[in-house]
């Protein structure tokens, strides 16, 4: 009689077993296949809607990298709206500090980040700018160099007692012990980039280390600028589109 009822225990154990792994990967796998492809592509977009965790209430705060936010919309074949960016994450959450980097070129020619500049000062944004620095290359071509790596990191530092959750667009590696020090404060990071642009904007250590890495092209309808809105675009090479920030003559060509 001892050995019946181990017996029936022991199929008890093996039954509740296969039931458990039923629901869990059974069940799921079977519903994805009754969903059918159009099914699969809704759910996928869900996935990328939910994928993005932000709380109303919790404080957040931006910090763009104007040049590099620029070269991964540019490769990726759009034109950031500020505007509706700005109102995006504002839905989501709330907003306490929006900053946009970027390195300026002081001459006393036309300034390409000029208008753009003026437009985020006005707007909702707190712009951080330093004079960048012109140099020629070896092969005797004018370039502008302007690095906000230390801007964008003493700011976020500072105020990540007064954050719970810090949004970063860049894709820069150097970024990550930034990324990892916010973390040891409390302070949840989100990546904002793309591993989508040829080569990917995004170094793999920085995605890693973020909370959460949003692929900018999933998002980038909600802020595309339309094309009604488009900037003008300049007759003659030396002045650029605000969004443009020191543009090679030779890319144009």
């Amino acid at each position: 009689m001892a050995r019946d009822v181990s017996g029936l225990e022991v199929s008890g154990r093996v039954f509740h077993i296969s039931f458990i792994w039923y629901i869990m990967v059974v069940q799921p796998f079977a519903a994805l296949r009754l969903v059918g492809t159009c099914g699969l592509h809704n759910s996928h977009s869900l996935t990328k809607v939910a994928s993005m965790h932000f709380l109303p209430t919790e404080r957040t705060a931006l910090f763009i990298d104007g040049a590099n936010l620029y070269s991964a919309s540019r490769n990726l074949g759009f034109d950031v709206d500020y505007r509706n960016l700005l109102e995006f994450f504002r839905k989501k959450t709330h907003i306490i500090r929006a900053y946009y980097y970027s390195a300026v070129l002081e001459t006393e020619e036309y300034s390409p980040l000029k208008p753009l500049t003026d437009w985020l000062a006005y707007n909702g944004y707190t712009l951080v700018t330093k004079p960048a620095k012109e140099f020629t290359d070896s092969m005797g071509r004018r370039r502008v160099k302007g690095n906000m790596d230390i801007e964008v990191a003493v700011d976020m530092l500072e105020l990540a007692p007064r954050i719970d959750h810090a949004v970063l667009f860049s894709g820069d590696s150097d970024f990550r012990r930034l990324v990892e020090a916010m973390q040891r404060r409390g302070v949840r990071v989100s990546v904002v980039s793309s591993i989508r642009s040829s080569p990917p904007m995004v170094a793999d250590e920085l995605r890693r280390q973020a909370d959460q890495f949003l692929e900018l092209a999933d998002i980038a309808p909600e802020f595309t600028r339309r094309q009604t809105e488009l900037r003008p675009r300049p007759v003659t090479p030396a002045r650029h589109t605000p969004a443009e920030p020191f543009a090679d003559p030779t890319d144009a060509a």
